[in-house]
């Protein structure tokens, strides 16, 4: 297999240099900056063990490949906001021997969220979810880094909407001798489930900072059971705290790295290098839009996706609204659904 890695941020570049790492084929596609940066120097991974320098092809789009090869994987892994035009970029892209991308290849969503793998199965035929623990950090053209020890990270995998197949665990040996643990399950959104409700915390990390005050955890808990609810109304199964510390254990322990301090997560990086974009939409903003097709309130959840969207819209600095700010305009939105 040759794995395409469509985004190689912080998830797809790990992904990508340690799956070369392991001796696999692997095309990371970036653009702007980033692209120039791996073209020129290469793909610098910050791991426990050091500095790992990966010269791989990288390409900017499908055309600069040509025909695609039978054996290609293609792994997803933009921001959602960016995925309905990766989709429509690589889908029609040919394939050697007949066929176009969306017809002949899977495709692996290695993303936050739920929302990239029903847009991806509008276009593609064989499609594959994957709930992503994996703390990573892209914040400089051509460099990410992952902390974790003694594996990098754990990603369930299994075909979108149900069920497994000898691809899915074709892909999962691959990862699974690249630093990974790769569960192949048949019921991989309910781990993506699991994974959406700690990531509903991204947007409140963005906006004031590191969740590590009594304040802002006390706020991440209210932001938490908001979620939690609409899903429990929605009757979507998502895995419980248990059974995720049982699987996860000691297994993705984050280490100092030199040069490579973890600042925050996804959205917060997205505010940092100033992309004028954020996924809230697709976090808490599942949360809302599940909320309002099943009559839950949401306002926390509200709050937080349009103060994302207003930090990322005018490139405001990630962390700059104090917590006491953010649980007084909470306790605002709380008490403005409140009945009266």
């Amino acid at each position: 297999m040759r794995y395409i890695i469509i985004g190689a941020g912080a998830v797809g570049g790990v992904i990508g240099g340690r799956l070369a790492g392991s001796g696999h084929e692997v095309v990371l596609v970036a653009r702007g900056a980033h692209f120039e940066a791996l073209r020129d120097r290469g793909l610098r991974l910050r791991v426990p063990e050091g500095e790992l320098i990966h010269r791989l092809p990288v390409v900017d789009g499908p055309a600069a490949l040509g025909e695609l090869r039978p054996d290609d994987v293609l792994v997803l892994a933009v921001k959602t906001q960016d995925s309905a035009a990766a989709l429509q970029s690589w889908g029609p892209a040919p394939v050697a021997g007949g066929g176009t991308a969306a017809e002949r290849l899977p495709l692996v969503c290695a993303q936050n969220g739920v929302e990239s793998q029903r847009l991806a199965l509008r276009l593609f035929r064989r499609v594959y979810g994957v709930c992503v623990w994996l703390p990573s950090t892209y914040v400089e053209p051509g460099v990410v880094s992952a902390a974790g020890s003694p594996l990098t990270g754990i990603l369930h995998l299994g075909r979108h909407p149900h069920g497994t197949d000898e691809t899915a665990r074709l892909i999962a040996a691959g990862l699974e001798k690249s630093h990974f643990e790769a569960p192949v399950v048949a019921d991989v959104t309910r781990w993506q489930y699991a994974k959406l409700l700690a990531n509903l915390g991204n947007a409140l990390e963005a906006v004031t900072g590191p969740v590590d005050s009594e304040e802002a955890g006390a706020l991440f808990r209210r932001v938490r059971a908001e979620g939690a609810a609409v899903l429990d109304a929605a009757g979507i199964a998502y895995a419980g705290a248990e059974e995720q510390r049982a699987v996860r254990g000691d297994k993705v322990t984050l280490v100092p790295l030199d040069g490579a301090p973890r600042g925050g997560g996804s959205s917060w990086q997205s505010l940092t290098r100033g992309t004028g974009t954020i996924e809230a939409d697709y976090l808490n903003g599942e949360i809302t839009l599940l909320g309002r097709l099943h009559g839950v309130p949401t306002p926390l959840n509200d709050l937080l996706q349009r103060l994302a969207n207003t930090f990322a819209r005018e490139r405001r600095a990630a962390g700059s609204m104090p917590v006491a700010e953010l649980v007084r305009l909470a306790d605002e939105a709380v008490g403005a659904t409140d009945p009266a």
